[in-house]
């Protein structure tokens, strides 16, 4: 089995450690869906999608995704991960533990959802 989709989502993993938006972007379908499971209703549309982006990556320092596990079911266009997100915010490091599951259509993201408990922003 090819390992094609879990090549893509590492790439998009490493766009997000350069914190190069233009790079993050081209890997979204126009009416991809990305949705921070804990923080509200997703964002719908590639416009949408890179405002929320956008407006996150300005208010950091910095971000590190760190993959720890990844499966991959390339038939059905379905790669997940198990990651630590480090983000650097107003002079504090966060070590947020993440599940990520990714639904990819013709080699971009067309859902991508994030799981995760907000109570490392609060200690």
């Amino acid at each position: 089995m090819s390992d094609k989709n879990q090549q893509i989502i590492d790439q998009f993993m490493q766009a997000w450690n350069q914190r190069n938006l233009e790079q993050i972007m081209d890997f979204f379908h126009e009416d991809a869906e990305y949705c921070n499971i804990p923080m509200g209703p997703p964002h719908i549309g590639k416009a949408a999608i890179r405002e929320f982006i956008e407006g996150f990556l300005n208010s950091l320092e910095d971000i590190e995704f760190i993959v720890h596990h990844q499966l991959c079911d390339d038939a059905n266009g379905v790669v997940m991960n198990e990651r630590t997100d480090r983000i650097n915010l107003a002079g504090k490091t966060i070590d947020l533990p993440v599940m990520g599951v990714f639904l990819l259509r013709d080699g971009l993201i067309q859902q991508w959802r994030d799981y995760f408990d907000m109570a490392p922003f609060s200690s």
